[in-house]
């Protein structure tokens, strides 16, 4: 699913820009603030439908707009991908000429990650960071996913509505659990199979030893019903459904001790790359087309050996990749097919 072509608009510096893509290496270099990321984050938004940056579509909108358009196509197989975000948080969204419902289809057209300066967020951040990075593993593997995700979710907007109304929530249990149950246990397993490749790429990558649970949201001595059960009162308190696999998450621990809280700002960022890293290639073993892989400024923070070892796991990979460079010359992963050059959000091909 290599991404073919870009064309943008309106997205933070990026008045207008048009790229089309080599199938392998592409290199995106400029100074600092010149739309570098921007061009990453467009391109991860045309696979996702949300930014790795922020959450709040409005501050993608660049300023003086009153909307961001992006139009994508891929290839193997070939996919027309396009969005119109607005201000006020409203998007339209198509996918092959067709309405998105939902943009969690969005990943079953275009397969991207991204390793940016941020990726320590999968260590040290709140569990959904770790949700996110789970579920779109599952996606990818398990189509029934989707569907129990969507009824699970919508099942639990309507309890939560009647909790907070003082309504009674208990019509909604049944759906909550059927679902709920079906989505824990897809992620379960997808988990356990991903396990050795993140041992494997934390070693290599880092050196450290961690050990590696899955939580899927509610006590593993209970079914969902009855959690739901026991907890109503609790629930009524807190104006939420306080069980589920809304509140799964995956512990990292190093000799016992919770990872974000061990290790360093750098360790974090190596193993939360190796998660990356893991997961593409559990996925690239069971998928035949190729994912692309972003690089934000992969050589900026670490130092040779370990700079080494990212280029060996990556080349491992056999992926698309798209890197930005401060330097026009970068060329550890090789000789880039495409390059481009960025300045005041203007891009040129060289």
């Amino acid at each position: 699913m290599s991404l073919a072509s870009l064309r943008v608009s309106g997205l933070r510096c990026l008045a207008g820009a048009t790229l089309d893509f080599g199938p392998r290496l592409n290199l995106i270099h400029g100074p600092n603030g010149s739309g570098k990321t921007s061009i990453l984050e467009s391109v991860f938004l045309a696979g996702r439908g949300r930014s790795f940056r922020t959450r709040h579509t409005d501050q993608l909108i660049s300023r003086g707009a009153d909307c961001l358009q992006l139009f994508a196509q891929t290839i193997e197989p070939a996919h027309r991908i396009g969005f119109e975000y607005r201000r006020d948080e409203s998007y339209t969204a198509r996918l092959d000429g067709a309405d998105v419902r939902s943009l969690a289809e969005l990943p079953g057209a275009f397969f991207v990650e991204v390793i940016d300066p941020e990726v320590h967020r999968l260590v040290e951040g709140a569990p959904g960071e770790r949700r996110r990075w789970l579920d779109w593993g599952v996606f990818h593997v398990e189509h029934a996913f989707l569907e129990h995700w969507l009824r699970f979710s919508r099942a639990l907007r309507q309890r939560n509505a009647a909790l907070k109304q003082g309504a009674e929530p208990s019509p909604w249990d049944g759906e909550i659990a059927i679902h709920g149950e079906q989505v824990a246990l897809l992620r379960s397993q997808w988990f356990e199979s991903v396990r050795p490749y993140l041992t494997e790429a934390v070693q290599r990558l880092s050196g450290l030893e961690l050990e590696w649970s899955y939580h899927r949201g509610w006590s593993a001595e209970r079914s969902l019903a009855e959690s739901l059960r026991e907890g109503l009162e609790r629930d009524r308190t807190r104006g939420s459904t306080l069980s589920g696999p809304q509140r799964a998450d995956v512990h990292l621990r190093v000799a016992g001790k919770a990872a974000k809280e061990s290790l360093s700002r750098g360790q974090q960022k190596l193993v939360a790359a190796a998660m990356v890293l893991a997961l593409l290639r559990r996925l690239r073993e069971l998928q035949t087309t190729p994912p692309t892989l972003l690089l934000d400024d992969p050589a900026a923070e670490l130092d040779s050996r370990r700079l080494a070892s990212l280029v060996q796991l990556v080349a491992e990979l056999d992926c698309q990749l798209v890197i930005t460079s401060l330097n026009p010359d970068l060329h550890i992963f090789g000789q880039p097919e495409r390059v481009f050059h960025v300045e005041h959000g203007a891009v040129q091909r060289l």
